[in-house]
């Protein structure tokens, strides 16, 4: 039976190509690096800084100081890898792949992006999912999903530029922060490993 180091492996892997430089539009550049235990002022201060509305969205109380703790002390990359982005001495980006250990959809990653909005519009967003995209492939993931309430229209155009595709639709499902329902947005991309593309040569 493999040991939990063993099944963990292919993320260690992944995690020593970072911290890695990215140069932008507009001349603009970032540091990309999995979240550290002593980032958690950085990471409170990076989702304080993200519009109120935005907030509403995203799926945990990030206001909570205590949740960031958390967070930064309990951090497994095999189960959430978040990888942020830095520059300027502060996180301005943060994009994290969750995985189910087991159970159906152990197969399937998904993803989460936030950019700070002065930073948006540089390709910054793209540059992290596909950061994701590529871990999830190199360590055996088959699909990638991404979430979204119906409203957030540019982010789900942004997803479908990068090759996913509208998996389902439900009207009114989810609710946000302040219990106001929302359309509920599901997509998906179809990975395909380094030996299947070799095989399509």
């Amino acid at each position: 039976m493999p040991s939990k180091d063993d099944k963990n492996m292919p993320i260690e892997l992944e995690l020593q190509k970072f911290p890695k430089k990215v140069n932008l539009k507009g001349g603009f550049s970032c540091e990309l690096r999995p979240l550290r235990r002593t980032d958690e002022a950085k990471l409170h201060e990076f989702f304080q800084n993200l519009p109120e509305k935005e907030r509403m969205f995203i799926k945990h109380r990030v206001n909570d100081q205590q949740v960031i703790q958390e967070w930064c002390e309990n951090i497994d990359y095999g189960k959430n890898l978040p990888i942020v982005g830095f520059t300027d001495g502060k996180i301005v980006a943060d994009a994290t792949l969750h995985q189910q250990q087991g159970g159906w959809k152990r197969h399937v990653g998904r993803v989460s992006v936030l950019v700070l909005p002065e930073y948006r519009g540089r390709g910054l967003a793209r540059a992290l999912i596909q950061e994701i995209v590529d871990v999830s492939r190199n360590i055996g993931l088959e699909h990638v999903e991404a979430e979204f309430m119906g409203e957030q229209e540019a982010a789900i155009k942004m997803f479908a530029l990068m090759g996913f595709s509208n998996l389902v639709t439900i009207e009114d499902y989810v609710k946000d922060m302040q219990a106001i329902t929302h359309d509920y947005v599901l997509m998906g991309l179809q990975l395909k490993t380094d030996e299947e593309y070799a095989g399509m040569g």
